[in-house]
């Protein structure tokens, strides 16, 4: 299994289906955003890759059951999940594949419990979801919602004793990484029927929701736009502080995430209106040089 199955080896995963478990849910994270897989996979040290993968696997997870279906049906898919989880971790056992990575993931970093319990707690707030009417609203969800779904990751990577100022960079960043997304996921929420945008914002621009369904190309949705695109940016740039506080052998990876963050900022700014109809993508050649040069400085961390 070639790289795949050293990672399973450096973390100490040899039981056949435990294995069989991760390998499945490296598939699935590999499909769900391949530029961070790929990422992970070059530039964290082997035996921290499958736990990350365990961790991603499970935010993701969640939030598809609680963004997928008629309401009452995602309350009771989440309400079944989340059980399945909590009685995984407090038996330490298992017979669902997608629990069991998770399991295995928590014991190997017991800081990872109460980071799964606090996503747990914070996720039923997507179920009650209707949008943005002021920036207050959108920050009090990067508190409660996108922050816990973040630290599964980030408090994996700096370990047990995370150091002052880590949450708030990581804070600083998830700000900037989702409000990234929100642009660029424009085209894809508004077809499911979700407005992530603040709709104070889109009044203070004169831009209408139907403007943006309609993939409107207007004086409004262009500086709607730019504002958010350069609140996104300001934020991924002042989350350069993160990669100073994580421990070396995180550094790599945050280097890499905040500049192809960057670089699909650019990319959407650049698309202006088009990101109504379709997402923006980083170019493919800054984003390989990216990962090249953060590879070399995971094979000799600072």
């Amino acid at each position: 299994m070639g790289l795949w199955g050293t990672a399973l080896d450096a973390a100490g995963i040899s039981v056949p289906r435990l294995r069989e478990d991760y390998t499945h849910q490296r598939k699935l994270v590999a499909a769900y955003r391949r530029s961070s897989y790929l990422a992970a996979r070059l530039l964290l040290p082997p035996p921290l890759l499958p736990h990350l993968i365990a961790a991603t696997a499970f935010m993701h997870r969640t939030d598809t059951l609680l963004d997928s279906g008629p309401a009452e049906e995602r309350a009771g898919a989440f309400a079944e999940w989340a059980k399945q989880v909590r009685d995984g971790l407090a038996g330490g056992e298992s017979e669902h594949a997608a629990v069991r990575p998770l399991l295995h993931t928590v014991s190997a970093h017991p800081g990872l419990r109460e980071r799964v319990e606090d996503f747990l707690d914070a996720a039923p707030l997507e179920l009650e979801f209707t949008g943005f009417a002021t920036e207050a609203d959108y920050q009090r969800y990067v508190d409660t919602y996108a922050l816990p779904a973040f630290m599964l990751i980030a408090g994996l990577i700096a370990g047990e004793d995370t150091p002052v100022g880590y949450r708030e960079a990581c804070r600083v960043y998830i700000d900037g990484s989702q409000r990234l997304d929100f642009v660029n996921d424009l085209s894809e929420d508004l077809a499911d029927g979700r407005l992530n945008l603040v709709r104070e914002t889109l009044g203070a621009h004169g831009v209408s929701r139907v403007d943006l369904e309609d993939a409107r190309d207007t004086t409004g949705t262009r500086s709607l736009l730019a504002h958010v695109l350069g609140r996104a940016r300001q934020s991924l740039s002042t989350s350069r502080s993160l990669v100073g506080l994580a421990p070396p052998e995180g550094r790599p990876l945050f280097r890499a995430m905040i500049e192809i963050e960057q670089l699909t900022a650019t990319a959407a700014a650049a698309k202006g209106p088009g990101v109504l109809r379709a997402p923006a993508r980083p170019p493919l050649p800054a984003t390989a040089r990216v990962l090249l040069r953060e590879r070399r400085h995971a094979r000799h961390p600072r």
